[in-house]
């Protein structure tokens, strides 16, 4: 077999470079702290609501200027997400629902309402 010329010149090589990110790194602190509330609300659950605040909290303490000016939302709104989403997790508290409403079972002593 004969051998082939190599057609590759050595002034054409180009060498590899990285493309530069134009935005950062998502930072995944400030994303557990915008999403833990809103799945908080979503479901009423307590122990999502109080971590969302420790997250929304940790969020805020950290905050540099320099992650200040590159956000998209403060942290100190993050906090007051957290809030609410524990706000609305105890909301029955404060706020029982009505009796007898839809899908709830009627009281033992009270009889059902009947068609006629």
């Amino acid at each position: 077999m004969a051998q082939r010329k190599d057609m590759r010149r050595d002034d054409l090589i180009v060498p590899y470079s990285p493309p530069k990110n134009e935005k950062e790194d998502v930072d995944m602190q400030s994303t557990m702290a915008s999403t833990l509330p809103m799945a908080a609300i979503f479901t009423r659950n307590k122990l999502i609501g109080w971590t969302s605040v420790l997250f929304a909290i940790q969020a805020w303490l950290s905050e540099t200027p320099a992650s200040k000016a590159s956000s998209t939302t403060p942290a100190i709104m993050s906090f007051g997400m957290a809030m609410m989403g524990v706000g609305v997790a105890y909301l029955p508290l404060f706020l029982p629902p009505a009796a007898g409403g839809v899908g709830q079972a009627t009281p033992a002593g009270a009889a059902a309402p009947q068609a006629a």
